[in-house]
């Protein structure tokens, strides 16, 4: 996770979070939170670079909820994840999954906290 701050002030934010679907690890991508006065000024796609530029090749695989016309520049689609469930509702194009390391993942499964 990382924040961004302007003269100590916290203007942006991006959290990391173990999950898992099955028994596949996961790192759950999320919020990405960019104070109102600081949108549309580069602070989002930063933080998501920041946030990749610390993953290591050993990490699990990323999903996250959002926008697919967004995240994709960032290797997030929705390419794999039509048979998972979260708690609660979601729009499921907007599951995303970034795996790099093309990690075997379940088909199937509800994705969870660890335990």
């Amino acid at each position: 996770s990382f924040a961004i701050l302007d003269s100590g002030v916290l203007v942006a934010s991006i959290q990391c979070w173990p999950v898992r679907l099955d028994k596949a690890a996961l790192i759950l991508v999320g919020p990405v939170a960019v104070a109102t006065r600081f949108q549309n000024s580069g602070l989002g796609k930063q933080l998501m670079q920041l946030m990749l530029d610390a993953a290591t090749p050993q990490d699990p695989p990323m999903v996250m909820i959002g926008d697919p016309e967004y995240y994709g520049r960032f290797g997030f689609e929705a390419e794999g994840t039509s048979g998972w469930t979260l708690p609660g509702p979601w729009e499921p194009r907007r599951l995303l999954l970034r795996n790099s390391n093309m990690v075997a993942l379940p088909t199937h499964g509800m994705l969870g906290p660890t335990d």
